[in-house]
């Protein structure tokens, strides 16, 4: 039976947050001005759920300002290419995948960066569907570059906020962030929209959200099969429509390192430093279905793995890696799902670093 791969690349493929390293190394105190942002972001997506706006949106709010600090798209692509830094092993799991299914990337990932990546894993451009962005024709007046900096300092100054889990509302965040939240409205909404570099507001479109459940359609479509026959992996709060599509539709759902966004909408849950755990789930879902990767997961040990149908050069290759204990692999369940969603944010952190893993 045909089946489908289909995978987010920043967390499960790359250690890297392309966009926040982008900002980082270009805009004074860009890792500041990048997570406030993304905080921002996660405000109007989950707890504001604003219309037309998705979780990962991210990706065009910071394009002015990289603009103003005079990016350009050669820029992004040598930038791109020179800090790319893999998860372990993660060719050799995306050369496996391929022989046992039809895989995809779908990225809210700028093209420039997975442009970079599929020539690093030898893996077709035209299997990806990513944020499309053209950033050279987009200009700047000189008294909007300097606006534009003026605000990029005054949103880095801004204090770090974390969202409490129950906030549903504007009113249920705590006075401080209702105050950023506010500020940043104005000056994304009613101050960059009006300027010349506002029209990528409306012409940037982040493969986010709904973007990437409609590319799960679209695969599935264009493979002709059904949903159930997909295995999707993700990593965080741009996944969490992608899972539940397939989850909805009785595919697989597989969260590989991820924060609580990610775990709580997956099936199952991983938590290790190589990606080829996802290449030996992949390989008995695709060759025997999901009902034998949940027996695998429900006895996951060196000794299962042993006993199990996973290919025999896959399994020596990770049993050789991990000879006494496997990387952590569990059933996301309601009773254990709070403290899989703390453990694995933290193992997140550990594996990408403080920064970008506490990005949501």
């Amino acid at each position: 039976m045909k089946r489908a791969f289909i995978t987010d690349c920043e967390g499960p493929i790359s250690i890297n947050d392309n966009a926040y390293e982008l900002t980082a190394h270009h805009i004074p105190n860009g890792d500041r001005l990048f997570t406030i942002i993304s905080r921002y972001d996660d405000v109007l997506a989950e707890v504001l759920k604003r219309p037309n706006y998705k979780a990962g949106d991210t990706l065009k709010l910071i394009v002015p300002f990289l603009k103003a600090y005079g990016v350009t798209d050669r820029k992004m692509e040598e930038f791109s290419a020179q800090n790319l830094t893999l998860i372990r092993d993660a060719k050799e799991t995306l050369k496996h995948i391929r022989t046992v299914a039809d895989a995809f990337i779908v990225s809210t990932s700028y093209q420039h960066y997975i442009r970079a990546m599929c020539h690093a894993l030898e893996f077709p451009c035209e299997n990806t569907y990513c944020t499309k962005l053209t950033f050279d024709k987009h200009t700047l007046t000189s008294e909007e570059e300097t606006r534009l900096k003026q605000m990029a300092e005054e949103i880095a100054q801004m204090p770090f906020f974390e969202i409490p889990s129950q906030a549903r509302t504007l009113s249920d965040l705590p006075e401080n962030v209702q105050k950023v939240a506010k500020r940043l409205d104005t000056i994304f909404w009613n101050e960059i929209a009006q300027m010349r570099i506002g029209r990528v507001f409306r012409e940037v479109d982040p493969m986010g959200g709904m973007e990437k459940a409609e590319a799960i359609k679209t695969i599935a479509q264009k493979l002709k099969i059904s949903i159930s026959q997909t295995m999707y992996v993700g990593d965080s709060i741009t996944d969490e429509q992608a899972f539940r599509l397939v989850k909805e539709n009785h595919g697989l759902t597989v969260s590989f390192n991820g924060n609580q966004y990610a775990v709580k909408n997956a099936d199952i849950a991983i938590l290790s430093e190589t990606s080829l755990i996802t290449a030996v789930i992949a390989d008995i879902f695709c060759r025997f279905g999901k009902q034998q990767v949940i027996a695998l997961a429900e006895d996951w040990s060196s000794e299962a793995l042993k006993k199990s149908a996973v290919n025999d050069v896959l399994a020596n290759r990770l049993l050789g890696l991990y000879p006494h204990m496997l990387p952590k692999v569990k059933i996301v369940t309601g009773k254990n799902m709070d403290v899989l969603a703390e453990e694995s944010s933290q193992f997140r952190k550990r594996v990408r670093g403080e920064a970008i893993g506490r990005l949501g």
